[in-house]
């Protein structure tokens, strides 16, 4: 075969580099102010407090926005609410409860705590002494609550109750939890509920507060108990999915990191003001 013919190859000529003009006194000295800028306290400072700020819209952005990240109690908190309070019980160990009082993140702070004082017939929260005692001193509105076991008899657990838990004036009203049914039925539970209700009510005064589960209230006591006060947990949502009538406390997070406290803590927010929340307590 007769060698292939290749058209001869063109090469460019590099382009000769020009010569870099040295830098001027003046703009040494622009540069120079501009990196103490950068560097100073001030600036870093700016920068950090604009990257949190960017962040916290990043992480909560597509959210709904009455439903904001507070950093400092390490949950989210419906914004719509000027009360908030937590609850506790031995769980959480021994309390700084001047600590709990002094925390606050902007507009929030613990106005109110519910303490566990009893559950069943026989057991006494050991720290409940101690907590109703201490959270007073410091300004904190308490209330008291019994932990209720549909198994035993109501009026005998609301005697035991009040045995040991003193409720004065200035307190929230007493509250009775029911999470579970404990092996009876609905119509048991309801009857040993009632009888617990009225008793306490006779006893007091005043008309206790029933706190539950949002599905176990859908599922065993709509429509029954609707005299009475209700707190609802419900976790983790911007919006308590009750109608806003038939409620007024609602535990939306268990996950809160409060000052003084070496445990999550349960989150609470009050449907209404200051003015609402004196209405209710013991007169």
């Amino acid at each position: 075969m007769p060698p292939i013919k290749r058209k001869p190859v063109v090469r460019k000529t590099a382009p000769k580099k020009k010569k870099s003009k040295p830098i001027s006194t003046q703009w040494k000295v622009a540069i120079a102010g501009l990196l103490l800028i950068l560097l100073s306290p001030f600036y870093y400072g700016y920068i950090v407090k604009g990257f949190v700020g960017t962040w916290r819209w990043i992480k909560d952005w597509g959210q709904d926005p009455n439903y904001r990240t507070y950093e400092s109690f390490n949950i989210k908190i419906p914004k719509n609410y000027s009360i908030h309070g937590i609850d506790v019980s031995y769980y959480q160990g021994k309390i700084n409860w001047q600590k709990v009082k002094s925390m606050k993140d902007d507009d929030v702070s613990i106005r109110f705590a519910f303490i566990k004082a009893t559950e069943g017939i026989l057991q006494v929260d050991p720290y409940f002494q101690r907590n109703w005692r201490e959270a007073p001193k410091v300004g904190i509105i308490c209330g008291a609550y019994h932990f209720f076991r549909p198994k035993r008899d109501g009026k005998a657990q609301a005697k035991f109750f009040l045995q040991v838990v003193n409720i004065e004036k200035g307190d929230l009203p007493p509250v009775v939890d029911i999470e579970s049914l404990d092996g009876v039925s609905p119509l048991k539970m309801r009857a040993e509920l009632s009888d617990f209700l009225n008793y306490v009510e006779m006893k007091t005064k005043v008309r206790p507060i029933i706190y539950t589960g949002l599905k176990f209230y859908e599922d065993y006591l709509e429509d029954n108990f609707d005299e009475y006060p209700l707190w609802i947990a419900h976790y983790y949502q911007p919006k308590l999915r009750l109608d806003k009538s038939k409620w007024k406390f609602w535990q939306h997070s268990d996950k809160a990191k409060i000052n003084g406290i070496g445990h999550v803590v349960d989150f609470n927010a009050f449907n209404g003001d200051s003015t609402d929340l004196a209405r209710m307590l013991v007169r």
